[in-house]
């Protein structure tokens, strides 16, 4: 599995019934919301990275009507060498998308870790694994209760592809 795999199925897929596309090279992840000049709205991932990719699309799914109308989904971001308090607000946001990418990960056969974004980071060894448990938790729970539509769409036809030995595209939603 490459990256333009993914984009591939997500942009022939679910994107296209969300007039959204997956595009790689950033130097940042970056969601570029619709505008009335631009009516697509454009995830940008990092580089060619596959996790990036996934990352950035479970994000997009867990994301509102609303939140997808704003550039980064409205999202505040704290750079490299956030205080404890900002860590903990990042795992807070970040268990939902984290675990969807989990799942993700795991219908590809993709090693998953959680990330703190953070490499300064200044929160215990602790908070970290409490963060993994937490998203190994959230992600065993959406498993057996179900994912919102878009994350199910996406999930299903990252799957499809994975086990057709020709991988070729299949649309599953």
């Amino acid at each position: 599995m490459i990256a333009t795999d993914i984009e591939t199925i997500f942009n022939s897929g679910v994107g296209l019934s969300y007039n959204t596309v997956l595009r790689g090279g950033a130097e940042e992840p970056f969601y570029q919301a619709p505008t009335a000049a631009k009516p697509q709205a454009t995830i940008w991932y990092r580089s060619d990275y596959v996790r990036s990719a996934l990352h950035e699309l479970a994000h997009w799914c867990v994301a509102g009507p609303e939140r997808r109308l704003r550039d980064d989904y409205g999202y505040w971001y704290a750079p490299d060498g956030r205080t404890p308090e900002q860590q903990r607000l990042f795992f807070q946001v970040e268990v939902h998308p984290q675990a969807i990418e989990r799942l993700f990960c795991e219908a590809l056969e993709i090693p998953f870790e959680v990330s703190v974004d953070n490499l300064n980071a200044v929160g215990s060894e602790h908070d970290i694994k409490h963060f993994d448990a937490e998203v190994e938790r959230l992600a065993g729970h959406m498993s057996l209760s179900g994912l919102g539509e878009r994350a199910r769409c996406l999930l299903m036809s990252l799957q499809a592809f994975h086990t057709r030995s020709t991988h070729k595209i299949l649309h599953v939603c």
